[in-house]
């Protein structure tokens, strides 16, 4: 591991299942925002603001994501938290998980 390497955090099977689901091809459309939240709470900071937008924290990222209408995020918000995500290392996290069957 090289210094200033991004090291990410253990995950549950349900965080595991929604970053899989944020890294799918074809990109998902049925990504529940309730789901990519507690991820992003679970692997760094989301903070709401009184506007109802989150600020989150994450890899040494911040950003401002609006939560979606309804239920299910969109594809830019997918592209978004994917993105963040990648930044942290968990692109990484994903392939491993690809390859052990989602047994790591």
């Amino acid at each position: 591991m090289s210094d200033g390497e991004i090291v990410p955090r253990h995950l549950s099977n349900h965080h595991r299942d929604t970053l899989l689901q944020l890294f799918q091809h074809p990109t998902s459309h049925n990504t529940r925002w309730p789901d990519v939240l507690s991820l992003l709470e679970a692997v760094g900071e989301a903070e709401p603001r009184p506007d109802g937008k989150y600020l989150v924290r994450l890899g040494g990222e911040a950003e401002v994501l609006t939560p979606p209408k309804y239920k299910d995020i969109d594809i830019q918000q997918v592209l978004d938290a994917r993105r963040m995500l990648t930044g942290a290392g968990y692109a990484t996290v994903v392939t491993e998980l690809e390859n052990k069957g989602k047994d790591v």
